[in-house]
């Protein structure tokens, strides 16, 4: 997520018994990083002093929607105007306290106690907030106000998103079950719901000529894609395309499939590479149906720019403290190992094609997932280093060493009855996951 995708309403509150000249000083030195940053603003440097001002500061503001409110503490308020800005805005708020000298005189705008008696009557109003203690030139505040601010804009991208649904997830899957009403109330996603035959016609009658240019970027991609059955192939091309399309076509920001049995059966292929196809370009698929796997893909993709991937964590080496992922094939081919050509491959119990076989690159990745093991919504989180390993299993795979390690993960995914699949994206997010947890009321396990 990039600043200039984030539109912050700005909201400098003080009181003018205190020292407004070192309180406009410090205003117009956030607001200038703001702007050199990139972020979109709404609101100006004018301190909000009054219930009056902050009236009209929040009218502006409902004008043009913001992601993030930022209430910045240019000196001593107390909590009024942060409790009418709360409630007449309903969104993400930030309060950020600033510091000041202690050089034995007065107290010259007392911004930490404002804060602080802003978070009491926020806390006992039961609305969420997020705060920030840090001078306009601290680099770790700014760094900490980027992840609270890209996890508001992940919030607001999140309230109208639509998953498509392709099917139902298998029989003795319930990991994948659906909550529809539940995830539109709580995150404000919507599901459309699609049938599989409708689907497999329109896959069956993908242009030739578009399955052929699609058939011609792969080879460049993948070794051995000539070597497969050219038939099926090119069914599984024809899934790629029709995927793409009802993206396009019914504004869909993911996907999620039921992709066996009736991918085999009737259309003769594997959805696998097509979904990996999607996810690559920044469209999240899951398979089995999983709608709460692609959600949380969704967001890792908006948080870190770069796709997500749904896996099974399959084996655990307590001795050497890591764990193996993998899945069939489908992870986004950029996920790669740099060092190793991707495959073109069949699935290894179906025996059809298209699969992508490469293993995982080395790298930072942020893990997680909504989940739903307790019958009400919570956010899992987790970290790790990829390692730079051989492949495991055919299909897609990586070693992984855990921040919290292999036996304690191994032991939450069990105990507390989890998902069998963790979504995964490249980076280090989890500060902005932990946030937007809060924005949603979302309990977090910590991996």
């Amino acid at each position: 997520m990039q600043p200039e995708d984030i539109r912050i309403g700005f909201v400098p509150i003080a009181r003018p018994t205190f020292d407004t000249k070192l309180a406009r000083q410090l205003t117009q030195q956030v607001y200038t990083r703001l702007q050199a940053a990139g972020y979109q603003l709404q609101g100006d440097t004018t301190l909000v002093m009054n219930s009056d001002d902050i009236q009209a500061r929040i009218a502006e503001l409902q004008r043009a929607p913001v992601d993030l409110a930022l209430l910045l503490q240019s000196s001593f308020a107390d909590s009024s105007m942060a409790l009418q800005l709360a409630r007449a805005l309903r969104l993400p708020l930030l309060l950020w306290a600033l510091p000041e000298a202690q050089l034995g005189g007065r107290l010259r705008i007392n911004s930490f106690c404002g804060v602080h008696l802003a978070a009491h009557g926020l806390r006992r109003a039961g609305i969420a907030y997020e705060t920030l203690v840090g001078a306009p030139d601290d680099s770790a505040a700014w760094q900490q106000f980027h992840h609270i601010a890209a996890a508001a804009a992940v919030k607001r991208q999140l309230r109208g998103a639509r998953i498509g649904r392709l099917g139902e997830h298998p029989e003795g899957f319930d990991t994948c079950r659906i909550n529809p009403a539940g995830l539109q109330s709580q995150l404000g996603v919507d599901i459309a719901q699609l049938e599989l035959q409708a689907f497999f016609s329109r896959a069956r009658q993908a242009k030739g000529s578009q399955v052929e240019q699609l058939a011609q970027e792969l080879r460049a991609r993948l070794d051995g894609f000539d070597a497969l059955e050219p038939r099926a192939t090119r069914s599984s091309l024809g899934v790629a395309l029709a995927l793409r399309d009802i993206v396009q076509e019914q504004g869909l920001a993911g996907m999620a499939l039921r992709c066996w049995p009736e991918f085999f059966t009737e259309l003769g292929c594997a959805a696998c590479g097509a979904m990996s196809l999607l996810s690559d370009s920044m469209t999240p698929a899951s398979c089995e149906a999983d709608v709460n796997g692609t959600i949380t893909q969704l967001i890792l993709g908006w948080l870190s720019g770069q796709p997500a991937f749904g896996s099974d964590i399959v084996a655990f080496d307590p001795a050497a403290d890591e764990a193996t992922l993998w899945h069939c094939g489908l992870a986004p081919l950029s996920m790669a190992d740099p060092n190793q050509q991707p495959q073109a491959t069949i699935h290894s119990n179906r025996e059809l094609p298209l699969l992508m076989q490469f293993t995982l690159k080395p790298g930072r990745v942020t893990l997680a997932r909504i989940s739903e093991a307790t019958g009400s919504f919570r956010l899992v989180i987790g970290g790790g280093e990829m390692l730079a390993a051989p492949p495991a299993f055919s299909g897609t795979s990586g070693r992984i060493r855990f921040d919290s390690g292999a036996e304690t993960v191994m032991r939450k995914l069990l105990d507390e009855g989890l998902e069998h699949h963790l979504s995964l994206t490249y980076g280090a997010y989890e500060p902005a996951l932990l946030a937007l947890a809060r924005m949603l009321y979302l309990p977090v396990l910590r991996l």
